[in-house]
């Protein structure tokens, strides 16, 4: 029995605060992830009739995940601009309590982080996203992706590594003044 565009509009609506969460950890900006959430939401009314009414929160995480990637796609083909991102992101000066690898992928530029994604081959990303940043089991993203456990297995694994490596090659940590550009006081007290 198909359903009516309220009664999938009022169970799709119940999933906003699950697909904002995963928005946000994708953009690391509540504006972004709103428009991102939106944009989902219009792509998944617009195709509501190939929704074949198995999970829906699988379903709209998907087109979450595959419209995070066509926008970062797009955004690699356009040049450039300077601009202030970044900084509307919140700063933890100290540190305590915090996920060292957190705190690394806090000190990385956002063009670095956004650079490392969209490297990685669709596949591997989307599956990355699926499983890292919206928590999505192994049988999850193989339901999903609709490919083997064993391919999500090792397009995780070597989606990982692969941001592993290019991380670790950008990754800077925080450093102390140079000793040599500290201005040293040549007055004396008396």
């Amino acid at each position: 029995m198909a359903r009516s565009d309220e009664e999938w509009a009022e169970e799709a609506v119940g999933y906003t605060s699950t697909l904002f969460s995963a928005a946000y950890r994708m953009t690391h900006n509540s504006a972004d992830a709103e428009d991102l959430v939106q944009e989902t939401f219009f792509r998944a009314h617009k195709n509501c009739e190939s929704f074949r009414g198995t999970h829906l929160r699988a379903w709209l995480s998907r087109i979450l995940t595959n419209t995070f990637i066509n926008a970062y796609n797009a955004r690699k083909l356009r040049p450039e601009v300077m601009g202030l991102e970044g900084y509307d992101r919140p700063a933890d000066p100290t540190g305590i309590g915090r996920d060292p690898a957190e705190a690394a992928l806090d000190r990385l530029p956002d063009d670095v982080l956004r650079t490392a994604l969209t490297s990685l081959p669709a596949p591997f990303l989307r599956t990355v996203l699926l499983a890292d940043v919206e928590g999505y089991s192994y049988k999850e993203i193989a339901r999903i992706t609709d490919v083997p456990i064993g391919t999500v297995m090792s397009r995780l694994s070597r989606g990982r590594q692969a941001l592993r490596t290019y991380l670790t090659d950008h990754a800077t940590e925080p450093s102390a003044p140079d000793p040599a550009s500290v201005p040293v006081s040549t007055a004396t007290t008396g």
